[in-house]
């Protein structure tokens, strides 16, 4: 279901113009130019932009933060925000601007993880929940996502539609950075001495050569009509 099939729940045709907020590297943007869609990829970061757009050069972009859009009133038919809302802390002006720049009719995805549902395999589950909190202090909003169908309905969105997908990893290369980072974040809140994050990590890793790593993360993907 690819990028867990945010085309389908935009219902964009060919000839619409969607944007793509925090598009980050431009997948999304160039899924979006292959259907044939106007795509506008907005990011903050300068460097993440120029990347994006040698990527798909048709597509237009813009350096800008996602509370503050280069775009004119009522003037795109879809708007896309992927990872984004863990990282806002007042999500209420990037939402305004989303009903701003929609067109009556237009549909919005908001797309993301809610890290206080992440699970791990571990033989000390108890340590793993304690680390898993370590994750989650590196966000300013890490459990957003469980909040988008609220958030939606509290601004105005109507026909707000909520669907989980999963994510599975087996692969511990995939997430080692990130299991590293949050043992760390963890020894930083007093959560963890160093002993127990050295000796959690070290199990992760055997788990991973041993082809026993397993990570599980629910993705939400929710729906609405401006």
């Amino acid at each position: 279901m690819g990028d867990y099939d945010f085309l389908a729940g935009l219902r964009l045709g060919a000839g619409d113009t969607c944007v793509d907020v925090g598009c980050g590297d431009g997948t999304a943007v160039a899924a979006l130019t292959s259907a044939h869609v106007k795509a506008i990829g907005i990011d903050p970061d300068p460097e993440v932009i120029a990347g994006a757009s040698k990527r798909t050069p048709g597509a237009v972009f813009h350096v800008a933060h996602s509370d503050d859009l280069p775009l004119e009133n009522e003037s795109v038919d879809g708007y896309r925000a992927a990872n984004l809302f863990h990282l806002l802390p007042d999500p209420l002006p990037t939402l305004t601007e989303a009903r701003r720049v929609l067109r009556p009719g237009g549909r919005i995805a908001l797309i993301g993880q809610d890290y206080g549902f992440l699970l791990l395999d571990s033989d000390d589950q108890d340590l793993t929940d304690v680390i898993g909190l370590g994750l989650e202090s590196r966000s300013v909003a890490p459990r957003a996502a469980r909040s988008y169908r609220d958030l939606l309905l509290d601004t105005g969105f109507h026909q707000v539609e909520v669907a989980v997908h999963t994510r599975v990893t087996t692969d511990y290369q995939q997430l080692a950075d990130d299991l590293a980072d949050a043992a760390t974040a963890s020894i930083k809140k007093a959560l963890i001495t160093r002993e127990d994050a050295d000796g959690w990590l070290a199990e992760q890793a055997d788990r991973g050569r041993r082809d026993r790593f397993l990570a599980i993360a629910p993705i939400l993907v929710v729906t609405g009509t401006r």
